[in-house]
């Protein structure tokens, strides 16, 4: 079935504008959502707003944001207050300027949508892509919607352009808060470090070699209660304690175990495993009770 778009907007290239389609790039995995029940009558349970301080419920048209700038001080906003902050969409992705294409760290990464080319853009779509390809640069832009500004990466795929929402710097922590200490490597752990990395490397990253082992695990539990059977639970095992492992033993024995044929076999089973789909009567009831 062909993808729906979900917005029309307008690339702004210089003085070049391209209309484009938005499609998402993604799906939900249809995640398995369960229902807070009452444990003696087995009924749904509805949340409240309880006041804090009269220790009632409260109606959610009796409700009003506010801000909380010191301990139990609020300042308050209406509805249109909210709104006049807001940013107002244009559907323009406006491009700020070029930069390389490995100069944005991946942790930057929030949601990934497509671009396709409108009625009419079909020409200068093509031209920035493959411009974008031959320079090895992609483009770093920003996108108002939903009432807030977006800072996006449009980077040109195979078949096209991907528009990355991006993170702003402050959302994102630096990894040097996590205070990692300097430690030294010896060449002969480095050598068996890279000859390991060596056996087990691939060209390519495969999605489909991957699969989402506990969703299927809790579907076939769903199935089974349907069913009426019961579900075995695993006792608790302890916490294995601490070991002190020898580094180059470790490595030594990583590198013959690859050696000995062993990780192609297991690669080889997990890509058959992912391509067998999952229970389907639990995966359409779940998105049946989510609706």
């Amino acid at each position: 079935m062909a993808a729906r778009a979900i917005a029309s907007l307008t690339l702004s290239f210089g003085l070049v504008s391209i209309p484009v389609k938005l499609y998402s790039a993604t799906q939900a995995s249809g995640a398995v959502s369960f229902n807070l029940l009452h444990k003696g009558c087995g009924s749904r349970l509805r949340q409240q707003y309880i006041c804090q301080r009269e220790g009632i419920p409260v109606d959610r048209g009796d409700t009003i944001k506010g801000y909380e700038f010191a301990k139990d001080q609020y300042v308050t906003f209406t509805s249109e207050e909210l709104k006049e902050m807001e940013e107002k969409g244009t559907n323009l992705v406006e491009i700020d300027a070029f930069v390389p294409s490995d100069s944005i760290d991946p942790v930057y990464y929030d949601r990934a949508y497509f671009l396709g080319p409108d009625k009419g853009g079909d020409k200068p779509y093509a031209l920035l892509a493959e411009a974008m390809r031959r320079s090895g640069r992609t483009a770093v832009a920003r996108w108002a919607a939903r009432g807030k500004q977006f800072i996006v990466q449009l980077r040109a795929v195979e078949g096209g352009i991907v528009m990355q929402q991006l993170l702003y710097a402050p959302e994102v922590r630096s990894i040097e808060e996590i205070g990692i200490p300097a430690t030294p490597v010896r060449d002969q752990e480095l050598a068996l470090a890279q000859q390991l990395i060596d056996q087990i490397s691939e060209e390519r990253f495969d999605p489909a070699a991957y699969k989402d082992d506990v969703r299927e695990r809790i579907e076939a539990a769903i199935e089974r209660k349907i069913e009426g059977k019961q579900i075995e639970v695993a006792p608790t095992l302890a916490e294995p304690a601490g070991q002190v492992i020898d580094l180059m033993e470790a490595l030594r024995a990583s590198v013959q175990q690859k050696a000995a044929g062993k990780a192609p076999v297991e690669r080889k089973a997990a890509r058959k495993a992912a391509a067998t789909p999952a229970a389907a009567p639990a995966q359409q009831r779940a998105r049946a009770g989510r609706r």
